[in-house]
């Protein structure tokens, strides 16, 4: 019984910070990267889709990025939802496909950009420190109704903590190597 709530706990904390990874993929440093816009929804006949379901994405240069939309007729709505992301992106078109070209990044933007990171981080140590909340709480329920000993149940707690520490430090060190990677020139 405990087992499981250790696994199902773990599994929600590692889905977590792969959301995190996600989320910090689609923030722009100063080189173009496919992750930057495959998320970006696009009203496709009247459903929203992210853009890697309806385009190919490729990186040719380190400052350009190429959207070859796979039916030509979406084209100008992939544009339209590019310029309404908030990336602060300008795409231009030659009818075929859409190139992007990735400003470098002021110092201004990257702080902002730093700030931005520092915030998804605190969501998901937020969301990893309830996920130990609702596990706790599972085990508590065991040992009261007399599924676990009162010994059992405090490993179970420490043994979550820990569980709990390694995903936050995880979570800051993801952070970090994105922080790293906003300040590169």
């Amino acid at each position: 019984m405990v087992s499981q709530v250790f696994k199902t706990t773990e599994e929600k904390m590692h889905s977590s910070v792969n959301v995190l990874r996600e989320q910090l993929a689609s923030i722009r440093t100063g080189r173009a990267s496919p992750a930057l816009v495959e998320h970006v929804k696009v009203d496709y006949a009247g459903t929203p889709m992210p853009l890697i379901q309806l385009a190919g994405i490729s990186a040719p240069e380190a400052s350009l990025l190429v959207i070859s939309p796979w039916d030509r007729s979406t084209i100008s709505i992939i544009e339209k939802a590019i310029l309404k992301s908030d990336l602060g992106l300008n795409p231009s078109t030659d009818g075929n496909v859409i190139r992007i070209r990735i400003p470098s990044l002021s110092e201004e933007r990257r702080q902002e950009l730093i700030k931005v990171v520092h915030k998804r981080i605190e969501e998901r140590k937020i969301i990893i420190r309830n996920l130990r909340h609702e596990a706790v709480n599972e085990v508590k329920t065991l040992e009261k109704n007399k599924e676990i000993s009162q010994d059992d149940s405090k490993r179970a707690q420490d043994q979550l903590q820990k569980l709990t520490d390694r995903y936050i430090m995880e979570t800051d060190k993801v952070g970090k190597d994105k922080e790293t990677e906003l300040m590169e020139v």
